[in-house]
């Protein structure tokens, strides 16, 4: 298949539940299914192939050896299709089956949907639902883990845009997620995790650089956790599918009950990226206070703000050498009268290295601007005692109600990150010392002036500004068109 028809084949399973289900739960029905699937399509090639190199041994065709993931008949795929009745009961107990015997690799990693509650998934559409996804073969022969992989994120892109407000639980926009990665700058044999890593999104993209560059990207060493169930499967089905084994991603609240720990303390990673959920308020605020791993190196958080308690957690998950973090916040955290005083240690402590602004809209059914915060347990010897900030927030291409960064976006942005001096407009570079008297505020615009961008607007190429123009008009027109139909 070519991956436009693979994404079709795909997305089609998906309008089987509409009407019947909400777009934000077509993920924990769909993945599972599309993964199930995979499975057994992939234990068939590879019966197949032993069945050749045995000149027709049954036996050792059936030989777990030969199989990457174990299919027993009774859960086979083809079994479940002859299923026409209590169809939903049948796939649960086949997709427990197959976790059962894989237990050290797959162990909840279908998710707790309810497969058996008939008002929502009717045995007539279940049976839809398994006969459009047999209609094609997805072994790795038809299917390689690149494409495979390429579709899935595919399809975790369409439920986001479906999902509206879930959406942010388990996909960051993935122009943003490819400027986080670039900054981290991956080498082999690094140590990469993501605390709140919803599908994968970050962990992945950071492989698949090194992949595309020629480099050994199998020497990464990538761990995620994530507090949703479902989520967490859908990372796990994510690496999987992309052909990756070497990682480690947890279910678990990270913030409570981290659950990377060496020596009694927080495990160290070389990199650490991360889109946290920001500002939530249900959180354990008097536990963080006399933290047992000591994360509370700033200060404890407001109770009705989380975001300091997370960047916190991060720090102390750093590598003392070579240690670096990019995590993905909104705006606040830069300037929050709450956090003042944690803002200050944290910037008496010379870890940040550079704090990016990016424009609005980058977060899914949320007009707020996003930022960059960028942090280094060892900064280089000529960026010590400075923070780069880059006022990047007209670096963006609006798309309905979604915005997003294109290549020359990205590269500019990332240019300015590694030259590390002041452009007039862009970047500026300023001093611990100017910061702390300013009030300890890292609030992008008190040190980067967009006069002069705004000066020069009539230099602009004139398609770029009709192209502004004109996702400007569309979304005033959308926004016009909800308010008449409220």
């Amino acid at each position: 298949m070519t991956l436009k028809e693979l994404e079709s084949y795909l997305w089609g399973a998906a309008t089987y539940l509409r009407g019947f289900i909400d777009a934000g739960d077509y993920k924990q029905y769909i993945f599972p299914l599309l993964f199930y699937k995979r499975i057994c399509d992939v234990y068939d090639e590879e019966y197949e192939e032993a069945l050749k190199e045995s000149d027709g041994d049954v036996e050792y065709a059936s030989f777990d050896e030969n199989h990457r993931f174990k299919v027993p008949e009774v859960a086979h795929w083809n079994k479940i299709r002859e299923i026409t009745v209590n169809v939903g009961a049948a796939i649960s107990k086949a997709l427990n089956e197959i976790e059962r015997v894989n237990a050290q690799q797959l162990q909840g990693i279908f998710g707790d949907a309810d497969w058996t509650n008939k008002e929502r998934l009717s045995d007539e559409m279940l049976c839809q639902l398994i006969e459009h996804f047999s209609s094609k073969n997805l072994n790795i022969k038809n299917v390689p883990n690149d494409e495979l992989g390429n579709a899935y994120e595919f399809l975790i892109k369409k439920f986001a845009d479906d999902s509206g407000h879930t959406a942010a639980e388990f996909y960051t926009n993935r122009t943003v997620v490819r400027l986080m990665s670039l900054i981290a700058d991956p080498h082999e044999h690094d140590s990469i995790y993501d605390p709140t890593c919803g599908s994968g999104g970050l962990l992945l993209n950071c492989a698949m650089m090194l992949k595309e560059q020629g480099k050994e990207y199998r020497t990464l060493r990538l761990y995620g956790q994530e507090i949703n169930l479902i989520t967490s499967g859908i990372a796990r089905m994510n690496m999987l599918l992309h052909g990756f084994e070497e990682f480690n991603i947890v279910r678990g609240n990270t913030l409570s009950n981290p659950v990377f720990i060496e020596y009694d303390e927080l495990q160290r990673f070389d990199i650490v990226l991360a889109n946290p959920p920001y500002s939530i308020k249900s959180w354990d605020q008097v536990a963080f206070t006399n933290d047992p791993f000591g994360r509370n190196i700033w200060g404890t958080p407001p109770q009705g703000c989380a975001d300091y308690a997370f960047q916190q957690h991060i720090m102390k998950s750093l590598k003392p050498d070579t240690g670096r973090c990019v995590v993905l916040w909104p705006h606040g955290i830069l300037f929050r009268d709450a956090e003042k005083e944690m803002r200050r240690k944290m910037i008496e402590s010379d870890c940040v290295d550079c704090v990016i602004g990016l424009g609005a809209n980058l977060f899914y059914n949320s007009p707020m601007e996003a930022c960059l915060l960028i942090c280094r347990m060892q900064k280089p010897k000529e960026r010590k005692g400075k923070i780069l900030f880059i006022n990047a927030v007209d670096e963006v291409r609006r798309d309905k109600t979604i915005s997003m960064l294109e290549e020359k976006h990205i590269q500019k942005i990332f240019t300015a990150y590694k030259k590390y001096e002041n452009v007039e407009g862009f970047a500026r570079v300023v001093s611990n010392e100017d910061i702390l008297a300013n009030n300890a505020t890292l609030n992008i615009s008190q040190y980067v002036s967009k006069l002069a961008v705004q000066n020069n607007t009539s230099k602009r190429d004139l398609s770029e500004m009709l192209e502004d123009w004109s996702s400007s008009r569309l979304t005033l027109h959308q926004e016009l068109e909800g308010l008449l139909n409220l």
